[in-house]
């Protein structure tokens, strides 16, 4: 009976963070829009800030409830599902994707450069208050570049959402503030959920954080990757995995770290983060002729399975 408890509140907590995270990202894309920011720019920050806000929340949350090993977990998983579900899946349901604009000019490059990042801040089985600094400094680079980056490699502009500025409604304000208390709280349950269930059946919160938890994090991505897609805007889809990826990594990391020391187990040092390496080489690799087809959808779908395997076979 505990369990199935601790089972409920996981669901209800999750689904309140699920929706309170898109509510965000609808605000925050509007007053994005409003500003005149091209889409692939929304995508690559603004959405890509909203949909990461589950991960950002439950890792904070974990840390203050002195469970950081869950934060690590959470930042590998979430990349790793990033490419390999919601990648995979967005480029098997739209069959064939051709991108506008070179993300390799530095958007690529920032992806790459963030999981070599990581895996070097993170060998030595701890973060320092200088890599806390470096994550978060990175971060802010990131950002700078990409807002001030509306161009691709032969100098055309990047399609703009409005060349005219509209009024930011009260309304959007609101609900950017609201949504984002609710995904705090929602971050909070969901980490005394999945303390409970690992506690009661006897799984490390790690191996938690590596599937559940990513799994129903990462739906954000998923949604709101599946209906860009569905609209012909595949800049705010694929911007929305680059973009998210690279803030679990410097933001997640970053951020998580202030409010306490993070525990690195020896499993996400030596095997998943490796593998989510390998994920974003792939991601490289499809994207450099700016051409992703329904065939590379499969292939990070088959690599995501093998990667569930793995977990699965662990606990």
């Amino acid at each position: 009976m505990e369990v199935l408890l601790f089972i409920g509140i996981f669901i209800a907590s999750l689904t309140a963070l699920l929706f309170a995270s898109d509510w965000f990202t609808d605000a925050a894309e509007e007053i994005g829009t409003a500003f005149g920011i091209p889409s692939f720019i929304i995508g690559l920050t603004i959405v890509a800030l909203g949909t990461s806000l589950p991960e950002l929340a439950t890792s904070i949350i974990s840390v203050i409830q002195s469970n950081s090993e869950i934060v690590v977990g959470n930042v590998v998983g979430s990349n790793i599902t990033n490419i390999g579900l919601v990648l995979g899946g967005v480029l098997i349901y739209a069959r064939f994707v051709r991108l506008e604009y070179n993300i390799w000019h530095i958007d690529m490059s920032f992806l790459w450069g963030s999981a070599f990042f990581l895996w070097l801040v993170v060998y030595d089985g701890r973060v320092s208050w200088l890599e806390t600094i470096l994550l978060i400094g990175l971060l802010v680079i990131f950002l700078f570049y990409s807002l001030q980056t509306n161009t691709d490699d032969d100098g055309d502009n990047l399609p703009t959402q409005k060349k005219k500025r509209d009024k930011i409604r009260p309304f959007t304000v609101g609900k950017l503030i609201v949504s984002a208390i609710l995904v705090w709280k929602g971050a909070d349950y969901t980490i005394y959920a999945i303390v409970g269930i690992s506690k009661v059946i006897g799984f490390a919160p790690e191996y938690i954080a590596l599937s559940a938890v990513v799994l129903g994090t990462s739906l954000p991505e998923l949604f709101v990757s599946l209906s860009a897609i569905r609209k012909g805007n595949a800049g705010i889809a694929i911007g929305n995995v680059l973009g998210s990826n690279i803030f679990n990594t410097f933001a997640v990391m970053g951020v998580s770290s202030i409010f306490g020391p993070l525990k690195i187990p020896d499993n996400v040092l030596y095997f998943y983060i490796p593998t989510m390496i390998i994920f974003t080489i792939l991601f490289g690799i499809i994207s450099n002729n700016k051409k992703l087809t329904r065939w590379e959808g499969y292939l990070l779908l088959t690599f995501y399975v093998l990667y569930l395997g793995e977990i699965f076979q662990n606990l």
